[in-house]
């Protein structure tokens, strides 16, 4: 999938592939302004908070460094009916970002089809998930104390100033759970500044950072922060441990009670076992699976209940596998393996490039039965009906695929 967005932010940080992603820091400019406020903008958030039901964690406000409560700015609407949904209190929220504060929104990707979208063109880049999150901070409000992410950051600043500080690590590639503590922050420093509109910058796992515009003065800033989760060693171990339940010799009690000679000769059977799983099972493997077995992303499956689809889109959160052989082809994606006759391959890539793809135009390209290979891809969920508040997220960020 070519989206503009990912296009812009390998050019900005002098990135060559995802190879780059949680090697060092990073940090450059998108020039596209009009490609930023197509992702978001501050009265875009503010209407997305508005308009949805939102809870505490992932709608928080922050104000003098706290947290504040969530009864402050978040109140029950209630309906004829007496049904109470949280919703964001718009009067008290507009009072305290004229105080100065920071709001955040998790996972904007959840509520905003651009953001979904854009979300996705960086998991079939990197292969890895990745989840959105926006920080609005007005005034001169000061924001996060100095802190560490257990995932890899690709923060972009889409409206307004903010003062950053970035640090080195102070453990080696932390982790979220972990052996040990990770609580002192380095005394070096990576690099100070202000991010402007369309500064990018890049931070890996367990860099110590903060931010603040207690130095800035009225105004405001909006930035997106992108965090993608990296499989580590651990990941495979775990997926290593759940592959060895089928094997029978893993599912027998530990015989702890035995005598010596029996316990230690189960031991070595394990190990043996263990070291042979490791070498027939790599971290290849691991990645193929992973991709290869999650099921699709969120999607209306409604396939021919209001009518034929015009259009479609891939929505798989990874990009699905396309395996050529001498009169087949093989689809692996969302936890299936779909075979078509090697013929479909044309369409089969096109439907499946992560681009809205037009049914009618692919056909009269391809010369295929389009409308039938869709059909199937529908009906195995690999790919949804472009309706029109899917097809606003790609105008802009994505080119229709057309060839």
């Amino acid at each position: 999938m070519d989206h503009h967005f990912v296009t812009a932010m390998e050019k900005a940080l002098g990135w060559h592939g995802p190879r780059e992603l949680g090697a060092a820091f990073a940090q450059g400019t998108i020039e596209d302004l009009d490609l930023l406020d197509r992702l978001l903008n501050p009265k875009k958030l503010l209407d997305l908070v508005m308009r949805r039901s939102v809870t505490t964690p992932q709608f928080r406000i922050f104000q003098d460094g706290a947290e504040l409560h969530p009864g402050r700015y978040i109140h029950p609407s209630v309906t004829r009916r007496g049904q109470a949904i949280p919703m964001a209190d718009m009067r008290r929220v507009g009072g305290l970002m004229r105080e100065g504060c920071t709001m955040v929104l998790d996972e904007v990707d959840f509520f905003d089809p651009a953001m979904e979208a854009t979300c996705r063109a960086l998991q079939w880049w990197a292969r890895e998930l990745v989840q959105v999150n926006a920080y609005l901070t007005t005034q001169d409000a000061s924001g996060f104390k100095l802190h560490w992410d257990d995932h890899d950051t690709v923060i972009v600043q889409l409206a307004g100033r903010k003062s950053w500080e970035v640090r080195g690590t102070s453990r080696k590639v932390p982790m979220y759970r972990d052996s040990a503590r990770n609580a002192e922050p380095s005394e070096e420093i990576v690099w100070q500044g202000v991010m402007e509109p369309g500064d990018v910058m890049h931070i890996p796992r367990g860099f110590w950072h903060q931010a603040t515009r207690d130095d800035q003065g009225d105004g405001y800033s909006l930035h997106a922060t992108f965090g993608i989760v990296k499989r580590v060693g651990v990941n495979w171990l775990a997926w290593l441990a759940d592959q060895a339940r089928a094997k029978e010799l893993f599912r027998y009690d530990l015989d702890r009670w035995n005598s010596p000679g029996q316990w230690e000769g189960q031991q070595q059977l394990l190990a043996d076992a263990v070291a042979e799983m490791a070498t027939k099972l790599p971290p290849q493997d691991f990645f193929d699976a992973r991709e290869r077995e999650r099921l699709a992303a969120r999607h209306v499956p409604v396939t021919g209940l209001f009518g034929k689809p015009a259009a479609v889109v891939c929505v798989t959160d990874f990009e699905p596998a396309i395996e050529q052989h001498h009169d087949t082809v093989d689809v692996l994606a969302a936890g299936k393996k779909l075979t078509f006759a090697g013929k479909a391959y044309p369409a089969l890539a096109l439907l499946l490039s992560g681009h809205p793809v037009g049914i009618a135009n692919a056909a009269e390209k391809t010369g295929l039965d389009v409308e039938q290979l869709a059909e199937i891809l529908l009906r195995e969920e690999l790919c949804t009906e472009l309706t029109p508040a899917l097809s606003s997220a790609y105008t802009g960020l994505v080119t229709t695929a057309t060839s």
